[in-house]
């Protein structure tokens, strides 16, 4: 059974996430206050954390930055009422693994939960497997697949969960071109339409962080009228 955590101060908002969780066989703790959420995320053992972005003592931004420094590796959805990009970029630049805006529906929520269960489930078996060669090197890029770590010139480059799942996909494929729409499903887990800005706001910010030039990309190239490839010059 999945244990997850609602941190969320609406209780008609915890009934419903309840109602909902339990008919996909979970069980859930709730905390109506940041501090005390921050506390039970911190001291429990949980598949999953869904974090309301406001809330009263400590803001989820806040309570996600703490648990992402403490190596609290649990899976974040978050929550938020705001509509704002950049509300959504700090949320996952802190280290959510996705988000969703009130109103959200109850199907939507569904598949978001399921998608991050399914990835979890992924990653654990991908962990059983045995040891392999998982060090990727493009010219000064270098991702180590196993310890889930990317440098350049031996510098480290701190990416969020879904940057670097990204990332190690695309390059483990170099040259081949992904639709957004196949890298929403690849990556997230889910595929609805009008949501591919998710995968354009995240490989911005990845260029960001790994491009020496982001006006001519030497990693992550745009395919035009399709989506996205990771450069087969640099093999």
């Amino acid at each position: 059974m999945k244990r997850v955590l609602l941190v969320e101060d609406d209780p008609d908002i915890v009934d419903l996430l309840d109602i909902h969780l339990r008919d996909l066989g979970c069980r859930q703790e709730r905390a109506y206050e940041g501090p005390e959420g921050l506390t039970k995320a911190m001291q429990g053992r949980y598949d999953l954390i869904i974090l309301d972005l406001m809330l009263p003592g400590m803001d989820g931004l806040e309570i996600c930055r703490r648990l992402r420094a403490g190596d609290i590796r649990t899976p974040i959805l978050m929550l938020t009422a705001k509509s704002e990009e950049i509300d959504k970029v700090l949320g996952l630049e802190m280290g959510a693994d996705d988000y969703l805006t009130k109103p959200f529906s109850v199907r939507e929520l569904i598949a978001r939960v399921k998608a991050i269960f399914r990835r979890a489930e992924m990653m654990t078996e991908r962990q059983k497997e045995p040891a392999s060669d998982s060090l990727l090197q493009y010219g000064d890029l270098s991702i180590d697949l196993d310890k889930r770590k990317v440098t350049i010139r031996d510098l480290r480059v701190e990416l969020s969960p879904k940057e670097f799942e990204l990332l190690s996909l695309l390059a483990s494929n170099p040259g081949k071109s992904y639709e957004r729409h196949k890298l929403l499903n690849l990556v997230w887990g889910y595929d609805f339409d009008g949501y591919e800005h998710t995968v354009n706001s995240h490989i911005n910010r990845l260029r960001r962080k790994i491009e020496p030039d982001l006006s001519n990309p030497t990693y992550i190239l745009t395919t035009w009228g399709v989506g996205y490839r990771f450069s087969e010059e640099l093999g």
